[in-house]
């Protein structure tokens, strides 16, 4: 069991995920400063202990914890004990005139409380909108009406303070890679059985910029995905702008006082909200930002200055995907300004906010992750490495990219490489997996700046292996491919080319325009060999089968895994298909051959009945039987008119949805769900 194995590698560095949120409350706090607490009371699987620890947590929370409408009452508690530790967001500004340094407590509702030059240069990052800490207070009265009355003896802010970045990658080695990725899902806490390989490395991508020194990150799509969450709970490095608008002396120098700005303290600065046609933008910031983005450095006056901050900009589209590419493209809803070739080059990595699920509360873990302070500082440390070279040993880039486009592949393949591989041991397999998905989101950028400004040259995103040339594709491309032209789909220069995970599918012999598309406008089905995409919509078993069941009057359907409600419901929907195209003057028989459930026979056979019972009505006669050697592995669907369908998930084909929501589009249309990657052959026999 994964969470067994986490609590042996990494015992007292990881809690339970689902606590924070049992134990949050009304408190308006970060996840980082829950799970520090957590941390140091709740850091076991010994339910005992957590129960503890989190009564621990909530006392302190209770004690300490500055709520706004209660601040009153804490400076009550202050003044009357005369020390008090309290829990709040701390930001100090330097008195110029005073020439001392000046703390302000954002919910406890006081300022100008002194604070001594040795605490601001060992936490630097309080001159720049605040870090949450555990501060001792006093309260002092003077006859002074202008000296401040409350004083701060002691200050820690709430992160960790000491880790051991060798003991963390000599334990990786203890998981297999899918076991390492559900980890880190469950450490930024998703349920990892709830979502595809695909949406977990789209999850992934969310920490590059915290471990990767200025990357440049975009992710637009519907709204309640969780875009700006990682950027504002996950980790003390990370600070979220609200509303996307800024000034150039915030983010970057104020040229008067010399004070440097967010760029210059924080590890990540996310934009929010940064979609939207009428928002107000600075032409000054945007040119500086994007000097920024391109040569890491901004100018204070005459003096060139250089940070390291990685920039996110995170927001909401108003139309579909299909909407976007045919009457413009994805980079529409962003303010005028910022709708500049120039800018958008920049970015290294487009993360299709469509593709990512809403939050639902069945996709929150209560599985064992890492305290999000303790990953924080982990992918802090691996700031300081470069791993974007190492699949060079194995495989080449296109020369067509230009300079950019390989900047923004390498960065990405490196900011994958340092989360999932730390300790830089990953098969060809795997290293192809991710260089391929870091081509496929620095595509989706270069696909539509084309769209944009038509001055940029053709470039083809292939690598070679062995070789042999592979051309990338987006999703986008084989979902919608009428809305790409030519130049961006052509062929590579091998004529060999095979089907590769996530972006990449074949060429040679294979039907790249939709299912859809494809089912209805043959006349004569065709031997063939399709492939499909983690994420894709728009597939059907009406438009897998349709025209390979025409005519056909007995069918067989193998497949060991019709045992599962779900299983069987996949199963229903295909007769509904063959009901759909039969004749009814025709009668038809449908035998099936499955594995028997081990613990649910009864239902499994209850279920059976029923869909018999049912489809007698309308001339479909179905039939089952159980291989009792438990021998079949292969699923496959056969007609008596000589088609042999062969299935490599068999009826599997989509992602998990919810079942029980009938106001779901998933339960109205199978053309609205998502996909597994899946692929499937039409054979003559």
């Amino acid at each position: 069991m994964l969470d067994n194995k986490i609590n042996e590698h990494f015992a007292g560095l990881v809690v339970r995920k689902d606590l924070a949120k049992k134990i949050k409350g009304n408190a308006i706090v970060p996840t980082y400063v829950l799970e520090y607490l957590l941390g140091q009371y709740c850091a076991s699987d010994d339910e005992e202990n957590i129960q503890s620890g989190i009564e621990t947590v909530k006392d302190i929370l209770s004690k300490h914890y500055v709520h706004r409408n209660e601040s009153g009452l804490v400076k009550s508690i202050i003044k009357e004990k005369n020390r008090h530790k309290v829990i709040d967001k701390i930001s100090v500004d330097l008195n110029d005139k005073k020439d001392v340094y000046e703390a302000k407590f954002a919910n406890l509702g006081i300022k100008g409380v002194l604070v001594d030059a040795d605490t601001v240069k060992t936490h630097p990052k309080l001159l720049v909108s605040g870090v949450w800490c555990i501060a001792d207070l006093e309260y002092s009265p003077s006859e002074d009406k202008g000296i401040c009355p409350w004083m701060m003896d002691s200050i820690k802010p709430i992160q960790l303070s000491n880790f051991d970045f060798e003991f963390y990658t000599s334990q990786r080695s203890n998981f297999t890679t899918e076991e390492w990725i559900d980890t880190l899902i469950q450490s930024i806490g998703f349920e990892p059985a709830k979502l595809s390989k695909r949406n977990k490395l789209l999850s992934l991508i969310r920490l590059i910029p915290f471990c990767e020194r200025n990357y440049n990150l975009i992710e637009l799509g519907t709204k309640g995905t969780g875009k700006s969450h990682i950027y504002s709970e996950f980790s003390p490095h990370g600070m979220l702008i609200s509303g996307g608008e800024i000034t150039v002396p915030k983010l970057f120098v104020n040229n008067s006082t010399g004070k440097i700005g967010l760029v210059g303290y924080w590890d990540v600065v996310a934009f929010d909200e940064f979609a939207g046609k009428k928002k107000k933008v600075d032409n000054a910031l945007v040119d500086i930002l994007k000097n920024y983005m391109a040569n890491k450095t901004f100018s204070r006056g005459i003096e060139t200055l250089g940070a390291e901050a990685s920039v996110v900009f995170v927001g909401n589209t108003k139309h579909n995907l299909p909407y976007m590419l045919k009457h413009g493209d994805l980079f529409e809803e962003l303010p005028d300004k910022y709708y500049d070739s120039a800018f958008l080059d920049r970015l290294h990595f487009y993360i299709p906010g469509w593709e990512v699920d809403i939050i639902r509360n069945e996709l929150f873990t209560n599985g064992y992750g890492f305290v999000v302070d303790y990953l924080a500082e982990i992918l802090r440390k691996l700031r300081n490495y470069d791993f974007s070279n190492l699949y060079e040993k194995y495989f080449d880039l296109s020369d067509t990219l230009s300079t950019r486009d390989k900047e923004a592949i390498r960065k990405t393949f490196s900011g994958l490489m340092k989360i999932i591989f730390p300790h830089q041991v990953a098969t060809q397999e795997e290293i192809k997996e991710l260089l391929i998905f870091a081509m496929e989101g620095r595509k989706r950028i270069k696909q539509n700046l084309m769209r944009i400004d038509n001055t940029y040259a053709d470039v083809s995103f292939d690598y070679s292996e062995d070789d042999k040339t592979f051309l990338v594709r987006t999703l986008e491309e084989k979902s919608y491919p009428k809305y790409f032209s030519d130049a961006s789909t052509s062929n590579p220069q091998s004529n060999e080319d095979i089907p590769l995970d996530f972006s990449n599918y074949e060429l040679k012999g294979e039907n790249t325009s939709s299912p859809q598309t494809k089912a209805k406008s043959q006349t004569q089905p065709e031997v063939n060999h399709l492939t499909f995409e983690e994420n894709q919509t728009g597939v059907s078993y009406d438009s897998l089968f349709s025209d390979y069941l025409n005519n056909a009057h007995k069918i067989t359907v193998t497949d060991p895994y019709i045992r599962n409600f779900y299983q069987i419901r996949n199963f229903m929907e295909f007769l509904e298909v063959v009901a759909k195209h039969k004749p009814e003057d025709e009668e038809i028989e449908v035998h099936l051959i499955t594995g028997e459930d081990e613990f649910k026979a009864y239902q499994q056979e209850e279920y059976f009945n029923k869909i018999r019972d049912n489809m007698s009505n309308i001339g479909i006669y179905f039939t089952w039987e159980y291989d009792k050697t438990n021998t079949i592995h292969a699923r496959h669907i056969i007609t008596n008119q000589g088609w042999k369908i062969i299935l490599d998930r068999g009826l599997d084909i989509y992602q998990h949805y919810d079942m029980n929501d009938a106001f779901a589009l998933e339960n109205r249309g199978a053309q609205f769900r998502k996909c597994k990657k899946f692929e499937i052959s039409y054979l003559r026999v």
